[in-house]
């Protein structure tokens, strides 16, 4: 591994992390249910994805 001769500043090394942050998914709306749910990924709620039934969700008792 490569071994550094000079300390890096903190200034640089922030730099460099500017990019490194956590980002909030996109959500959409269902349009079967109109709950929010993340994008290219079935509903929870009623289970569909573009418009068919992707999977079998059981009412709550």
């Amino acid at each position: 591994m490569a071994h550094p001769k000079r300390r890096q500043s903190k200034t640089r090394t922030r730099k460099r992390r500017t990019h490194d942050k956590a980002v909030a998914p996109t959500l959409a709306v269902c349009p079967n249910c109109g709950a929010f749910h993340i994008y290219h990924t079935v509903c929870p709620t009623c289970g569909y994805y573009r418009g068919k039934v992707a999977i079998v969700k059981e009412a709550a008792v």
